[in-house]
């Protein structure tokens, strides 16, 4: 990955810094996407004094927040020449409490997907520019469970448990629909499973429900090194060249249910979702 430019946001724990840590070794030049800076930066010391990289860079994103996003990609546009990737890993778990974002989005929908959404169209004339390039966006086989009511995109008095379910249901939704967009311009789309991991995301499970959580976690779950695996696959691998729109697990490529593959389904939610993240008419086309 000499020479190659990487975003991976929610790179500060389990497999997001696994997949930073592992690029950093290949190489590249990251910019690591993170809430929390003070974090990442203690970790960006760790990856360089590992590595002998020092091309490594902190930002903050809170992809929860349409400003914050903005700002980010305002810097990016700014001082980067080129991305190679743009690997979507950030996300998040309500449990039990329902939150709202300060632009009025439930919490785990904003963050999981209309903070990427917004994000890579605001990134996409420097993807384009850097061709042929990847996105990478990390779902869940757990989309099985949920379903994306196309009349409540926004969804602020479901169950919030449930609705990080639907974010995942929803990234491979948007996923096929951004490669199809997306075709002929060299910048190519995956989706992708990681696995069961064993990662920060179970510590939103209250006592005592997390006591049961934590012993199937720690018996049963990946690792972060082992769920990174097919991120890095996608990120990096030859044998995807060229390769879009479709869904992996275990390095190898899976199926998808049909409802998810609705074309008509995507199209319409990409529609929504330009509402939904206000879309301005200066911003990028996708």
């Amino acid at each position: 990955m000499n020479g190659k430019t990487v975003i991976v946001t929610g790179c500060t724990s389990g497999i997001g810094r696994e997949t930073a840590r592992d690029l950093v070794k290949r190489g590249a030049r990251v910019i690591m996407a993170c809430r929390n800076v003070e974090m990442a930066t203690k970790l960006k010391d760790e990856f360089a004094s590992e590595t002998g990289n020092n091309d490594i860079i902190v930002r903050k994103l809170d992809l929860s927040s349409l400003k914050s996003v903005r700002e980010f990609a305002d810097v990016v546009n700014r001082e980067e020449r080129r991305l190679d990737v743009l690997i979507h890993n950030a996300g998040t778990a309500e449990v039990f409490r329902k939150k709202l974002t300060e632009d009025g989005l439930e919490a785990t929908m904003a963050t999981n997907q209309y903070g990427p959404f917004l994000l890579t169209h605001l990134l996409i004339d420097l993807l384009k520019r850097s061709a042929p390039s990847r996105i990478v966006i990390v779902a869940s086989c757990m989309y099985r469970i949920a379903s994306l009511n196309l009349e409540n995109v926004n969804p602020t008095g479901s169950l919030p448990a449930y609705l990080y379910y639907v974010s995942k249901y929803a990234n491979l939704v948007w996923g096929l629909e951004l490669a199809k967009r997306l075709e002929g311009t060299g910048v190519t789309v995956n989706c992708l499973h990681p696995g069961l991991i064993d990662s920060g995301i179970w510590k939103n499970v209250p006592a005592p429900l997390s006591w049961g959580v934590q012993l199937i976690v720690k018996g049963f779950f990946k690792s972060p090194v082992q769920g990174a695996q097919t991120t890095i696959h996608l990120a990096v691998s030859d044998e995807v060249n060229g390769v879009t729109g479709k869904y992996f697990a275990d390095c190898r490529e899976a199926s998808l249910t049909d409802g998810v593959k609705d074309p008509a389904k995507g199209k319409k939610f990409w529609e929504l979702s330009e509402a939904l993240v206000e879309l301005q008419p200066s911003d990028p086309k996708i």
